[in-house]
């Protein structure tokens, strides 16, 4: 099933998030062209560890060696070489997209409209464009300037101030939520102005940001209300209103999730805290949220004797939210993932044997009319030249070699 199988995108990205949301769209069946510098290309290209002939290594060891990051990032999408700088570059670039229904970059802000290749420009040359800009802070704004990683973005969202312990310091988040999260919000945006298009036949300029994106997802929380009452902002692993949280087990962690006053009277009954559930102390909401940490002690120490099959088992019994905390590589071989398609194994473009050790995220979702298309790894750079200019520009083998030359492809 392709749902985008007649959806052209043109992609000028780099690191992570451009990548990603291009990912997404491939993934989709969109006919997705990554357009990169020449003898350059992404620079992730030029990041360890590398997947190649000589299996998994930690530098380059072959020119046919592959970023396993860049083969994370790029499943599906075709690699073409051009210079944008060059004036038959922007040409080429502009001519493709007359043909191209999607362009999206996420260079800095206004480094396409420099080029002569933004979005009005594109515009003029093919009104129906859907154009789609990711930038750590947006196209305006007073940071829109300002270098931006998923580190920067993390810290100036300040999505770090309410990640980790409550006495320790703010915690960046674990994945680059910022960078990976906001190509969603593109993505999903991407098909809203596809649908507007079919309405009106006229496209459109999206402005996503990834400071932004981590600000609609603190605040579903109500950490207005967190703030005005004083509490505290960074709660680690345990909830700020209750007793749901972490516990230590004899032979790992578990963590359980309470949240209501009903599942607060089965876990005092589940551990024979009845005393605890009829103390005046901590009867009410507010008295529990008061007293918590004595609450978390009292429970921790209750729980502490047991494994946490043993735990879970009776947690499980009277319906409280529990699980195991799992290590990276239980997670990474466990056949739920490969049998659901979320996790699949790692192939160089063209090889019929996986990566060692390799893993490429799927798609979280399946579709009851069938599987997304099956994608080719990442490509080389440059692998796609001679298939796209032939067939979007009519530019035969002499040509491309020409343009070579030129240090225009």
């Amino acid at each position: 099933m392709k749902p985008l199988g007649d959806i052209r995108v043109l992609s000028v990205t780099v690191f992570l998030a451009g990548p990603f949301l291009s990912m997404t769209l491939a993934r989709f069946g969109a006919d997705v062209i990554k357009v990169e510098m020449p003898e350059v290309g992404d620079p992730v290209r030029n990041v360890g560890p590398y997947a190649g002939p000589n299996g998994v290594t930690s530098d380059r060891e072959t020119e046919e060696d592959l970023s396993i990051r860049f083969l994370k990032r790029s499943e599906g999408v075709k690699s073409v070489t051009l210079n944008l700088k060059d004036p038959e570059g922007r040409r080429m670039f502009l001519d493709m997209a007359k043909q191209s229904d999607i362009v999206i970059e996420n260079l800095s802000p206004g480094s396409m409209t420099r080029l002569g290749l933004g979005y009005a420009d594109v515009a003029k040359v093919n009104p129906g464009i859907i154009y789609c800009s990711i930038a750590g802070y947006g196209q305006t704004g007073p940071y829109k300037d300002l270098p931006a990683h998923d580190h920067q973005i993390q810290a100036m969202s300040g999505i770090m101030d309410m990640n980790g312990d409550t006495n320790g310091p703010p915690t960046r988040i674990g994945v680059f939520v910022g960078d990976l999260v906001t190509p969603l919000y593109a993505a999903y945006s991407i098909l809203g102005a596809l649908r507007v298009k079919e309405q009106t036949g006229e496209g459109q300029y999206l402005d996503a940001s990834m400071i932004d994106t981590l600000a609609t997802m603190m605040f579903m929380e109500p950490m207005e209300h967190v703030l005005h009452e004083g509490l505290p902002v960074r709660a680690g692993n345990n909830s700020r209103s209750d007793v749901t949280g972490l516990y230590r087990l004899t032979d790992g962690d578990i963590i359980i999730t309470v949240g209501s006053k009903v599942r607060w009277g089965r876990l005092c009954k589940a551990l024979g805290a009845e005393d605890v559930l009829e103390n005046p102390r901590y009867a009410t909401d507010g008295d529990r949220v008061t007293h918590v940490e004595e609450l978390r002690a009292d429970i921790q120490a209750r729980l502490g004797g047991f494994t946490c099959a043993e735990g879970i088992d009776l947690l499980g019994q009277v319906d409280i939210p529990v699980a195991r905390v799992r290590s990276l590589p239980e997670v990474m071989t466990d056949d739920h993932f490969r049998d659901r398609g979320s996790l699949k194994p790692m192939y160089r473009q063209g090889a019929t044997t996986p990566v060692e050790r390799g893993v490429v995220s799927g798609f979280p979702v399946t579709f009851s009319d069938g599987p997304l298309p099956e994608l080719e790894g990442g490509a080389m750079l440059g692998h796609h030249n001679e298939d796209v200019y032939g067939r979007l520009l009519n530019l035969d083998s002499t040509a491309l070699v020409e343009l070579k030359n030129r240090g225009v492809i």
